[in-house]
């Protein structure tokens, strides 16, 4: 659904008021009859004629990707990757509020700041009175499975995890692992595997 919702953009900034499920497809590089299973396991239907209005389209994907509501997030970790994320503007864009970033050292402490920088100490307190659900664990691998407890027990549903380590939690919290090397390392093995096919040829 992100897939589509970023084509749709593309296609409305062309000057695109409708569109058919091949014109998706091929923007979002999947087949036209993907697109329209896709759409039916939500009740998206078009018009055979008229195909899908764009801004609907939109709206509706938006909806079910909880993106017509803010979205508040939270991360853990004011390293290189924590700061990256936490300047990124691209979010808000997106309908998504970088509220704070957390971390133990006292030195990077700025509570002033665009996005403050908080005692990891006040982390609960600050999840319940924001209400957030959602936050992004940026730590070394030897602190994230106790950081994502806390995260977990103050109420955070959903973590992405950047630190290069597998983490799992109960049925009732959702965690994403991303591990930037691992990404990296199949990259390359599909890149040189490629390579040896053309090889080949």
């Amino acid at each position: 659904m992100s897939r589509y919702k970023n084509a749709l953009k593309r296609l409305k900034a062309l000057g695109f008021v409708k569109v058919f499920s091949g014109n998706l497809a091929d923007a979002a590089g999947v087949t036209s009859s993907q697109v329209r299973k896709d759409f039916s396991l939500f009740g998206i239907t078009g018009n055979r004629r008229g195909g899908y209005n764009v801004d609907e389209l939109i709206h509706h994907i938006r909806d079910i990707l909880g993106k017509n509501e803010l979205q508040k997030v939270v991360i853990v970790g004011t390293g290189n990757i924590g700061n990256a994320l936490s300047r990124y503007k691209g979010f808000e864009s997106g309908g998504i509020k970088i509220l704070a970033t957390f971390d133990i050292d006292p030195a990077k402490y700025n509570p002033t700041a665009e996005v403050p920088v908080l005692p990891l100490e006040e982390f609960r307190p600050f999840i319940q009175e924001q209400d957030v659900k959602i936050g992004i664990l940026a730590v070394p691998d030897v602190a994230a499975h106790h950081v994502s407890e806390i995260m977990i027990s103050a109420g955070i549903k959903g973590i992405l995890n950047f630190a290069p380590i597998q983490l799992r939690a109960a049925d009732d919290v959702v965690i994403n692992n991303i591990n930037l090397e691992v990404e990296l390392e199949n990259l390359i093995y599909f890149v040189n595997a490629q390579a040896k096919t053309d090889g080949f040829a």
